[in-house]
């Protein structure tokens, strides 16, 4: 009875979400190798000292500090445009969507009285919401960061771009066409 509409799912872009994964387990390793343990919230949430950080020599140097800011954009903008497989103007808006998300974390660090205050008390007993407090309390602002993000941004869009499949949707159309 359905078979005359046309199908308009999408299938996902594999590359896309491949890239963003192995762009945040490179990330991960700036916390296991050039952070100290007791400031990184996977470690010390582990209890087991899986922190290379006074073992191996630093491997980011200076990067190390805004290499993060950069990489969670860039990857997470990968991963959500990769499950949604969208067009170029899909591809603006997980853009910008994760741009804004991470400015607002960056300059939440930096207002972090105005941050603390509206951060709910039943934060505290949610894994990943337990450290919102600790997050915005200890963290620092850095413009430099926010130069991280712009560019982790605008890096996941040409990417995107470039691995945005050739393919069809399900209903005939290019993607090519918007």
């Amino acid at each position: 009875m359905l078979n005359h509409l046309p199908n308009y799912c999408i299938v996902t872009n594999r590359w896309q979400i491949l890239i963003g994964i192995g762009a945040l387990l490179l990330g991960s390793c700036v916390y296991l190798f050039d952070r100290t343990p007791d400031h990184t919230y996977f470690i010390a949430r582990l209890g087991v000292d899986t922190s290379f950080y006074n073992i191996l020599p630093n491997l980011f140097g200076q990067m190390k500090d805004c290499l993060p800011s950069f990489i969670h954009a860039f990857s997470f903008i990968l991963i959500t445009a990769g499950i949604i497989s969208s067009k170029k103007k899909g591809y603006i808006i997980v853009c910008a969507g994760w741009f804004l998300i991470d400015c607002v974390f960056e300059l939440g660090q930096r207002y972090n009285s105005l941050i603390l205050k509206i951060i709910p008390d039943w934060f505290s007993g949610v894994p990943f919401l337990e450290n919102s407090r600790n997050y915005f309390f200890r963290g620092t602002f850095d413009v430099i960061d926010l130069a991280a993000v712009l560019t982790g941004s605008l890096t996941g869009y040409f990417v995107l771009i470039i691995t945005m499949e050739k393919g069809k949707y399900n209903d005939g159309k290019s993607r090519w066409n918007n």
